[in-house]
């Protein structure tokens, strides 16, 4: 048998090649740049031993809560039971949501081990309410220690971490159901062809995403995984979301050479279609090219991903939702019998509400305005949809083009820039046309994230023009934010923009309403609500959503009502 210092809970016989170690026996590094790099080139994957003294190392440099439970203490507790043999029989923590612990490997009675483990953490953790992956990292750590007590000191420290702005392991509901939110949110952006797939196919996407973390830590095939961990426990959370976003774009891969159709079928069949696909990837994709899939995403930053995540849980808490809870259907906020737009098909409507920010998925579309009703009036437009954050734009022109925008800031907004036309609103803002087909135009800086790099200098300000304004409105001026004041997600103020015409994204007066800006406006429309110009813009990168010169045929905007209050 290979090591015998960290291998007497591993069935070597299901290890394959991974039993045999070569290369490298020490690492030594004390450049953390460099280290990342070695982590992701697989330094240590041939070598057991030495990626769990590597291990080893990595976790006991988390810094950690002063009072962490280690070894000595679960010797103590587990007194003379630490002689005995295990039984697997012990139930696992509630908290685990009924998660399997994967066997990667493991010897039969090591499972047992993992149990107790688990059971010893409840007891030291008394503040863990939600933590699905335990079973999977319980599993994991064990492979690479030398008893259960070492094995438990690792768990200990990995969710005692205090860093700030770091986290490893999702302990509440709040914030595990907030990293499923933020996973379609990143879905939505950087794999728009798996994610319109799984729109198209699975009655509700958000009970499919809610998996995201199974795939990765439960799902994949240990050698898969073992790859996975070498880098996570170097570079944090967001390494599981770019593998998790990987596994989607290879999904989708796959049922696209199976010639298989996009028909709707019951969540629960099409997230097990995905942990199939998972659980045997390795026939079709190596660890390496997996991860090479995963680190190839032009992702945002860390940074983003966290304020993203806190602003998903912010948006939880204010619905009430902190706890486990029967899942509302994102159907229930688009019902086809009490829907009614005369734009746009209650089954259109859906599919742009499969574009929006998940915190807004589970509202319902509420009809703040429509030109049908209130008359082509600015006045009322504006009257209408103070108040509102965010608002959906439709536009139906005589020619019978459809388009729009999802705008992500009250238009209250704009009288911060006093009698100027001044841009305000964040990167969420999209516009959109609905034929010849379907298409979504984002802020470029997502598809293109080197027009930008973070820490704004101070005082800076973003001042452009348009063409869809008269010539004594030339100079479009961003607001300032009263200094404190929280930043939503992707706000222009958290990038160092590379040109002033790439946030240009709402403005408006008493005289006109502009959805995106920089050599051009993607849609201008009159005081009238009669006239409009389409554009490509530098904001958006898109082309013209419909004839450039139009005439309004109808135009309705759509707030979000809270479903959950509703």
């Amino acid at each position: 048998m290979a090591e015998e210092d960290y291998g007497s809970f591993v069935d070597w016989n299901q290890m394959g090649d991974l039993a045999k170690s070569s290369g490298p026996t020490k690492v030594d590094c004390k450049d953390l740049k460099e280290f990342k790099l070695m982590a992701r080139q697989g330094y240590w994957a041939k070598n057991h031993k030495l990626r769990a003294q590597v291990y080893q190392q990595l976790i006991k440099d988390i810094p950690c809560r002063t009072v962490t439970p280690d070894a000595e203490v679960y010797r103590d507790i587990m007194g003379n039971a630490a002689s005995k043999k295990p039984s697997s029989h012990i139930p696992l923590p509630e908290f685990v949501d009924g998660s399997p612990l994967p066997r990667y490997c493991l010897k039969a009675e090591a499972v047992a081990s993992a149990h107790q483990i688990m059971n010893c953490v409840a007891g030291q953790f008394p503040d863990i309410s939600h933590c699905p992956s335990l079973p999977a990292v319980t599993s994991l750590l064990l492979h690479f220690s030398v008893d259960e007590a070492q094995c438990f000191e690792h768990v200990s420290r990995m969710l005692a971490c205090n860093e700030p702005g770091k986290r490893l392991l999702d302990q509440t509901f709040l914030a595990y159901e907030s990293s499923c939110m933020t996973f379609g949110d990143l879905a939505n952006k950087y794999c728009t062809a798996a994610h319109k797939m799984i729109v198209a196919t699975a009655q509700d996407v958000l009970e499919v995403y809610s998996d995201w973390q199974r795939w990765v830590l439960g799902d994949l095939p240990f050698s898969h995984m073992v790859r996975v961990l070498d880098i996570y426990l170097v570079e944090g959370y967001k390494v599981l979301f770019r593998v998790a976003i990987a596994l989607l774009k290879f999904y989708r891969k796959h049922k696209a050479e199976g010639g298989q159709g996009n028909q709707q079928q019951d969540s629960s069949k099409v997230k097990d279609d995905i942990q199939a696909f998972v659980k045997g990837i390795a026939s079709t994709v190596t660890p390496e090219k997996l991860l090479e899939k995963a680190f190839s995403i032009r992702m945002l930053s860390r940074k983003e991903i966290t304020l993203l995540q806190l602003t998903n849980e912010k948006s939880l808490q204010q619905k009430g939702i902190t706890v486990k809870q029967k899942r509302r259907n994102v159907q229930l906020a688009l019902n086809p019998d009490t829907f009614s737009s005369e734009i746009v098909s209650a089954k259109e409507m859906r599919d742009i509400w499969s574009w929006i920010p998940e915190r807004f998925a589970l509202c319902q579309p509420q009809l703040l305005f429509t030109t049908s009703s209130h008359g082509c009036s600015l006045t009322r437009f504006y009257s209408h949809c103070e108040g509102y954050e965010p608002t959906l734009l439709l536009i139906r022109t005589t020619d019978g083009d459809v388009c729009g925008a999802f705008l992500s800031t009250d238009w209250e907004e704009r009288k911060r820039g006093g009698n100027k036309l001044s841009f305000f609103g964040t990167g969420e803002c999209f516009v959109f046309r609905m034929k010849p087909e379907m298409e979504r135009y984002e802020w470029v800086v997502i598809r293109h994230p080197e027009l930008a790099s973070h820490n704004k200098t101070q005082g800076q300000e973003d001042t452009a023009s348009s063409e869809g304004t008269n010539s004594d409105n030339n100079g479009l001026q961003q607001p300032e934010k009263p200094v404190g004041e929280l930043s939503p997600f992707l706000s222009a103020r958290h990038f160092n923009l590379n040109s002033k015409n790439t946030s240009m994204f709402m403005a408006g007066n008493f005289d006109s309403i502009i959805v995106g800006g920089g050599d051009g406006n993607a849609l201008y429309i009159d005081s009238e609500l009669n006239h409009g110009r389409a554009g490509r813009c530098a904001t958006f990168d898109n082309p013209p959503l419909c004839n450039e010169s139009f005439q309004v045929a109808l135009l309705e905007v759509w707030g979000f009502q809270d479903a959950m209050a509703s």
